[in-house]
């Protein structure tokens, strides 16, 4: 056995060495150099580069405007002696390898080394870092809480009502009393820090069933928790050699303060556990007699991945809408009238879902789905196409720029430019009834591997942008905004807004609307 995998090695270096093509089939991906000019970055992380992970997956695609075959949108790199990377920007090749991604033999793995921060942040035995039999285990155990089917219950859908209804109306009345107080009719504020609190407070309370005052969470959590996912990114590349931050909190003040930050972690991790046993939130669909030890490392996870998520999903949604009034109104026009949200309200709430999809398309959470070949896997695509990947190949399906292509989603074929923020799209997609697997944005992964999340993230991102168009108009503060690009991508001006409170309707004095509007929020 050693032998054969010593040959097979040899062979592999080989090939390496001489730059032979380690792909085959008719759709082969072109090799990246290591050393070009005029391109962003080089192409894997290191130290000074993995801040601007988009420029890293851009760097790949250098010249590839030129290519019209299968390189044009998959590229290799390797080096002689390591596994290779293959890129991949087509959403045909990217839903091949997702489809087939599970714990069967002979398909693909996620792949775990862009979460190793991750990993030693929270555990290896959870369901973002697990493969095969772990995987499916937790699978199965999550399934019943973050489906459809719970989360959507008028019970269940109507507590996370409530509970932003509430939220709603005390920053509400504290930026009413602001604005009286100041005499302003417009204000400007950055959106994420209270969006955050916000998600943070749904999970909190109507998942887990815990009760924590909204300051608290707000003041103290999120700010802990804000430094926890940075310190993971950095940890991924930096810390190579995985060495224990408590030995090096004894060298580093930045790794004290982050082990106190890891700390607070900790404490809000066990207040979810503690109320296991109350039986609240959605506590009971949770098919498991795991002891609580057995599901710590999955909670931090889930705190840390939906919070990031679902704050990315609704600051980007707001920023898309802030530079976009008409569309701002032909979602106004659909919620102005509902008082109590309803999953069914949602639900035909047109204008509002294809204004969400076109933000998942345009600037997905994710920015791209990690995934390794663990055997020489053969995929074939729909329109003939074929590629067979080496064994060990780490495989980076970059959702980004697969879905801002115009090959892809441009002019020719959706009716509307790829890089812009254009809703009727989905509107024009449906007229032609054209078949919703041909356009897939990813936006969510896809496959047995879809985020388990999905349900949960859409839930309370309509939630918070149906109600956010209601109150206010809001404008953009800047013309364009960059991405930042961590563990998820979010506004890099954290959703930055002027924003005013609606005007009352004819008839109705201003105090007179502003009661309705606490009323009916």
């Amino acid at each position: 056995m050693f032998r054969v995998a010593g040959l097979q090695h040899l062979a592999r270096l080989g090939k390496q060495c001489f730059l032979i093509n380690p792909f085959s089939g008719n759709c082969k991906p072109q090799r990246v150099p290591l050393l070009r000019l005029h391109r962003p970055s080089l192409p894997f992380p290191h130290p000074w580069n993995y801040r601007r992970p988009i420029e890293i997956l851009e760097s790949y695609f250098g010249g590839a405007e030129r290519d019209n075959g299968c390189g044009r949108h998959n590229r290799y790199f390797e080096l002689p002696g390591m596994y290779t990377v293959l890129v991949t920007r087509d959403p045909a090749v990217i839903r091949a390898i997702l489809t087939e991604t599970g714990d069967r033999e002979g398909q693909f793995d996620r792949d775990t080394l862009p979460s190793i921060g991750i990993a030693r942040a929270t555990g290896e035995d959870t369901l973002l870092f697990g493969n095969g039999a772990l995987w499916r285990r937790q699978r199965q155990v999550s399934a019943s809480p973050f489906g459809k089917t719970a989360l959507f219950q008028v019970d269940v859908f109507m507590e996370f009502e409530s509970t932003f209804r509430n939220t709603v109306l005390k920053r509400l009345a504290e930026l009413r009393r602001h604005m009286l107080q100041t005499g302003v009719s417009r204000l400007q504020v950055q959106l994420e820090p209270e969006i955050k609190a916000v998600m943070l407070e749904m999970l909190v309370e109507c998942f887990f069933g815990a009760k924590i005052e909204y300051e608290e969470l707000r003041n103290v959590y999120i700010p802990a928790l804000e430094r926890v996912i940075d310190h993971i990114v950095r940890d991924t590349v930096v810390n190579r050699l995985g060495v224990s931050r408590f030995l090096l909190a004894k060298f580093s003040r930045r790794y004290a303060e982050i082990n106190r930050d890891f700390a607070t972690f900790d404490e809000l991790t066990e207040r979810m556990l503690s109320a296991r046993q109350s039986g609240r939130g959605l506590w009971k669909r949770l098919r498991t007699e795991a002891p609580d030890d057995a599901l710590r490392s999955n909670i931090k996870v889930f705190l840390a991945g939906a919070l990031e998520a679902t704050t990315s999903f609704a600051t980007w949604a707001i920023s898309h809408l802030a530079r976009n009034e008409s569309w701002q109104e032909r979602i106004y026009a659909e919620v102005e009238a509902i008082a109590d949200y309803s999953p069914e309200q949602l639900d035909g709430a047109h204008s509002l879902n294809a204004a969400l999809e076109e933000t998942l398309r345009l600037t997905p959470s994710l920015y791209f789905l990690p995934r390794r070949a663990s055997v020489n896997t053969r995929i074939e695509l729909p329109d003939g196409r074929e590629m067979v990947i080496p064994r060990g190949t780490h495989i980076l399906l970059d959702i980004w720029h697969a879905n801002r292509h115009e090959d892809h989603w441009g002019v020719a074929i959706t009716g509307y430019s790829a890089d812009e923020f254009a809703p009727e799209r989905w509107h024009a997609l449906a007229e032609r009834k054209a078949r919703t697997k041909e356009f897939l944005h990813f936006g969510f992964g896809h496959g047995p591997r879809v985020c388990p999340g999905k349900h949960l993230g859409q839930l309370e991102v309509a939630l918070v942008v149906g109600v956010f168009v209601k109150l206010f108009r809001f404008r953009n503060v800047h013309a364009t905004c960059g991405v930042h690009a961590g563990v998820s991508t979010k506004p890099a001006d954290g959703a930055l807004v002027e924003l005013e409170l609606r005007p009352p309707s004819a008839g109705m004095t201003t105090e007179s609307q502003w009661q309705e509007i606490l009323r009916d929020v």
